[in-house]
């Protein structure tokens, strides 16, 4: 079977297509953005295809990033992904990037505790703890970097992220941690999904706080008298 994958989380804009059936990497199309997904996705997605020599058509499953990362980058990205399942009839499948540099992380300390800490500021990071084997043990969550330093040291478990240093400056000096992108490979998406399998649900966005930027309240024009 083959696999789209896409993952427009954070600044890359990126898809890549898998055949399970070799664990082959057909082809992949990444920009660095920053901003503008919802202008590129489907040109990148188109690009990864062209390069594979395949059609929508080929395709036996969707998969797609669904963050935690920027709020209207994951809303693209999960928004494509459904709307090709549904054109294309065949599953879509949700991969969180936590969950994905959780296990980018276990190749680079296999045996070990992980978690996985994203985020710019200390009172507000996205996280989640991991087992050796994958498993959780510290559900998804904004929390703080003390906080989470805390839960790393009781079970001696390695940061990984681009959160570390911010996790280790808040708690003990100790702290085993490995910086690391906001995102994982393309590929690790692909192939979490196609290890997943298709769940009861269509994929959607993995929110964890509220967003930065609120609507106005309580903005009314000035009634005119008369």
């Amino acid at each position: 079977m083959k696999i789209l994958a896409i993952d427009t989380a954070a600044a890359l804009c990126a898809a890549c297509v898998l055949e399970t059936d070799t664990d082959e990497e057909l082809s992949r199309h990444v920009l660095d953005l920053g901003k503008g997904h919802a202008e590129h996705v489907m040109s990148v997605i188109e690009g990864a295809l062209k390069t594979a020599g395949l059609s929508y058509e080929a395709l036996g499953a969707v998969a797609v990033s669904v963050g935690p990362g920027s709020f209207t980058g994951v809303r693209v990205g999960v928004s494509a992904a459904r709307g090709l399942a549904l054109a294309l009839n065949v599953p879509a499948i949700g991969v969180s990037t936590l969950e994905a540099l959780g296990a980018e992380a276990r190749e680079t300390f296999p045996g070990r505790a992980l978690l996985v800490a994203l985020g710019q500021r200390a009172p507000n990071l996205f996280a989640a703890g991991f087992d050796s084997e994958g498993r959780v043990l510290l559900e998804p969550q904004s929390q703080s970097a003390e906080k989470l330093a805390e839960w790393a040291f009781a079970e001696n478990a390695v940061v990984y992220g681009v959160a570390a240093e911010l996790v280790a400056a808040a708690g003990s000096p100790a702290l085993d941690i490995q910086p690391a992108g906001a995102t994982a490979d393309i590929l690790t998406f692909a192939r979490l999904a196609a290890a997943k399998g298709a769940g009861s649900e269509p994929p959607k966005p993995l929110y964890l706080r509220a967003p930065d930027a609120a609507p106005q309240r309580n903005f009314a024009l000035p009634r005119k008298e008369g």
